[in-house]
Formats: C-alpha cells, sequence, structure tokens
C-alpha cells in the first residue's frame, strides 16, 4: 500500500511531539532503521520511521497515523519472513524500549516490546533462569511471542506465548491496556498466537519462567546416499522420544548451478536433549545404525551453552518459506516427493542454498486445548519448512526460478500433508492463510480486532479482518 504524501509541516508536527526521533528519507539513521532480516523486501521505503521511547510517544504516533490515514506497523527487530516488519506508511521502531527485570523470588521475568535475545538472554543467564524463546540473537521477543513462539525447549515446555502471564497493549484508540486472563482476557487471548501488528503495540510482556537445567546437544550430518531411510528412521525417533528431546531434521543443497543440488544432497537433525548424553546417544542410535554420519557431534553442557550451540546462522540473504503442520510422519512418498525436488533445484549464489526442515513439536504444546489461545496448531508432531534462497547478485531469471521451483514444491506436497501453516514463518504467497494459520479460532480473532481497532490502523496483507 503506497502512503499518499504528507505535508513536511504535519512531519515536523509529530516529531516535536515525540521524546524520541523521527526519521525522515533524508536522513542517515533512516536505512538501518528500516533494514530487514529478509533482504527480499529491501525496496521497501517507508514515509518515515519513529523511534520511539515511550508509551506516550506511541500514543502520539498512533493519533497522529489515524488523523493522516497512514498505516503504522511497530518494528523490534525486522525478522517477519514476509517483510511485514516495515510498510510504506509509519514505522513504529521500539528498539528502545529494551528492558528486562527478573523478579528473582516469583521467577517473572518483564521485558520491553522491543527487547532482541540478544538483549533477553544475557540477563536470564544471570539469574539461571529461562523460559522458551528465540534461537537468533537478532529475534525480537514481540513478534516471537504474538505468533506463538518455538524453541528448542518447547516440547518440554510450550510456546513461548504459553509461558505469557500479561502484555501491555497501545490500542489503535490510544487505550494502554494490561491484559492477562481476566484483565481484557479477550486480546490476552489473541496476543497467544494471533499473529504480530494485528491489534494493537505490544509495549511488554511478562513470562513466567523456571531454573534452568543442564542439557545434552547433538548435531549429526550425513552426505545423502540414502535419505528416504534415514529420514524415515529420525523421524521415527521423534515420535517415540520422551518430550525433553527436541530437533531439526534437514533435508538440504546448495551450489550456484542446477546440477550441483544433486550433488550436494544431505540429512542432518540438530537438537537438544534435557538429559545426560548416555541417554541422548541411545534415542539417536537407530538412525546411526542406518548410516554413519559425516559429523556426530553429542555433548553434555550447561543450559547457555547449549542455548549458544543451537543458535541458527544463515546469510540472512534473500529467501522465500512455505510450511505445513502435520501430526504424522511424512509418508515415503512424502519424502521421494521432497528428495526428487531438492535434486531439481535451480541453484543460486547463496550459500544457504535450499531445503526442507522437520521441526519436532508436539509434548507440552499439544497439551493445551486448541481454543485456549489463539495458536491453534495442537496436535502437531512435526513443521515441515520448504525453502529457497538467493542474493541480489543472482540473475532474474535465476531468481524467479527459485520462487517457481518453491511454488511447485508445496504444490507438490498439497495432497499429502494438512492445510496448516505457522503463522510466525509468514508466507506472503499462501492462499487461505485466514484458515491455515488460525483454523477454528479465526472467527474469534476478527471480532477481537473490530473490538480494538474498529477502524482497521493495523492492516496489511495478511492482517486480521483483511
Amino acid at each position: 500500500m503506497t502512503a499518499a504524501p504528507i505535508a513536511e509541516r504535519s512531519w515536523r508536527r509529530l516529531a516535536e511531539e515525540l521524546t524520541g526521533r523521527l526519521w525522515l528519507p533524508n536522513q542517515a539513521p533512516y536505512e538501518t532503521k528500516r533494514s530487514l532480516f529478509n533482504k527480499r523486501y529491501a525496496d521497501v521505503r517507508p514515509a518515515a520511521v519513529a523511534s520511539v521511547r515511550t508509551v506516550q510517544d506511541i500514543r502520539h504516533c498512533l493519533r497522529w497515523a489515524g488523523e493522516m490515514s497512514l498505516p503504522v506497523v511497530a518494528r523490534s527487530s525486522g525478522h517477519s519472513y514476509a517483510g511485514y516488519s516495515v510498510n510504506e506508511g509509519l514505522v513504529i521502531d521500539l528498539s528502545a524500549l529494551n528492558t528486562v527485570t527478573v523478579q528473582a523470588t516469583t521467577g517473572l521475568v518483564t521485558v520491553g516490546g522491543g527487547t532482541t535475545m540478544a538483549d533477553l538472554y544475557p540477563v536470564l543467564q544471570q539469574h539461571q533462569v529461562a523460559f522458551p524463546a528465540g534461537n537468533s540473537p537478532t529475534v525480537g521477543i514481540g513478534g516471537l511471542t504474538l505468533g506463538g513462539g518455538v524453541a528448542a525447549v518447547s516440547r518440554a515446555f510450550g510456546l513461548t506465548c504459553d509461558s505469557l502471564v500479561e502484555t501491555t497493549v497501545v490500542t489503535a484508540q490510544g487505550e494502554v491496556l494490561r491484559c492477562d486472563a481476566t484483565e481484557n482476557a479477550d486480546l490476552f487471548w489473541a496476543c497467544r498466537g494471533g499473529g504480530g501488528g494485528n491489534f494493537g503495540i505490544n509495549t511488554s510482556f511478562t513470562f513466567q519462567a523456571r531454573e534452568v537445567r543442564d542439557v545434552s546437544v547433538f548435531a549429526l550430518v550425513w552426505s545423502a546416499s540414502d535419505p528416504i531411510e534415514l529420514l524415515t528412521v529420525l523421524q521415527r525417533i521423534v515420535a517415540q522420544a520422551p518430550e525433553e528431546f527436541s530437533t531439526r531434521l534437514g533435508l538440504d543443497t546448495s551450489g550456484s548451478e542446477p546440477g550441483q543440488a544433486g550433488q550436494n544432497l544431505r540429512v542432518s537433525a540438530v537438537g537438544m536433549f534435557l538429559g545426560p548424553a548416555d541417554e541422548l546417544r541411545q534415542l539417536l542410535a537407530p538412525a546411526l545404525e542406518v548410516a554413519t554420519p559425516d559429523r556426530c557431534h553429542i555433548a553434555e553442557m550447561d543450559y547457555w551453552a547449549g542455548d549458544e550451540f543451537l543458535r541458527h546462522d544463515t546469510s540472512a540473504d534473500r529467501f522465500a518459506a512455505r510450511t505445513r503442520v502435520t501430526g504424522e510422519p511424512l509418508s515415503a512418498q512424502v519424502l521421494e516427493i521432497l528428495v526428487s525436488r531438492l535434486r531439481d533445484w535451480p541453484g543460486s549464489g547463496n550459500p544457504d542454498g535450499a531445503g526442507v526442515g522437520l521441526f519436532s513439536w508436539g509434548g507440552a504444546m499439544n497439551r493445551i486445548p486448541a481454543t485456549d489461545t489463539a495458536f491453534v496448531h495442537r496436535d502437531a508432531l512435526f513443521l515441515v519448512c520448504m525453502d529457497t534462497s538467493w542474493t541480489g547478485q543472482d540473475p532474474p531469471d535465476q531468481v524467479a526460478a527459485n520462487q517457481r521451483w518453491l511454488a511447485e514444491t508445496y504444490a507438490a506436497t498439497g495432497g499429502h500433508l494438512p492445510h496448516a501453516a505457522y503463522q510466525n514463518f509468514t508466507d506472503p504467497d499462501l492462499r487461505d492463510w485466514q484458515t491455515a494459520y488460525y483454523g477454528v479460532n479465526y472467527p474469534r480473532l476478527v471480532e477481537v480486532k473490530r473490538r480494538h481497532d474498529p477502524d482497521d490502523l493495523f492492516r496489511f496483507d495478511q492482517s486480521i479482518g483483511s
């Protein structure tokens, strides 16, 4: 959506009301403040970015944007897969709202709405407490929580939003609402999985943390001579494993030329176990018997070293991802489809390449009924994520071939896997996203949206009610 031109005097009026700063396109910090994790959307240019410092700053921005009929979006770290962390209207930069406090006696952790994992984890480590959170230092707490939030410990301890006990929301009308299970309970319900940017701007979150414990971690990588047998066994391990076990199973390839894809195919399993390494080795033994991995790392360590071990490294260039959520292991037929598709990947200059990730879900995530929170995927075994990547230097025809490859790979699985998708891996090309992301909870989310944002100030391509 292209914003209508705003008179300079109107921008000046907004800037004078803020204790923070307003950045216009001709000012140097603007470029940093509009930057995104997914460089696929690097050309999106907001009319302005307001770096707020207080709740009152946010209220000024919302009132002003309403008067100007200008769409707004809150941005903490810019990790939206679909680029929804910025728009062509007013971006409200929350990065200064990044304080973290821990109540030692209760284990309650309160964080500002612009907090990233890099802000959060050092404070949690100091107090030796944790709750399920992100595995990248630049991930923001807001988007993570509002879309559900899945962590390495989620099979044991639930989603990020399952640990949420309170949040403060500034609504489109400028109301500052404290939301928990009894006060503004409808909005609290929606903030646990209803997706970021829909109902207001969350200025703080309070979570119930727990004491940390030592863990065991693992990283196994195979050259994929028989990927189907390996992935079949690895899925069986997940289905039979205790909740303390979690993993991301991967089937991936890379290379700049199409012919390299089949040669570079790999299978991987990376994860964490809340128990000793000898028990972890027993759990992984069936996969190790199928084939000897090229890399096999299994080790015990403290919780924070384990968290660092699992942190996600990526080129953070241009990428696209499509997801399905399934309650059953992928069949040999589906695995054959995926292997065939990856062998035909068109290649790109991005070293991240392309792949399929199977994130182990279930356990504590599934013990909460689907309608108790806005997060509806409470009967899952795997999140299946299909992705491809490219660079700004790849030729347009190769970029188009990558995007076409992903669309065709997603379509090829349609007759075999449910039409359900993870709202935090936002997919701008997803049809019927309302059902895929939110299922039976979508009508209630629309009611909450109309109650708290009747004029649809918080709007984007996949916003609730759009």
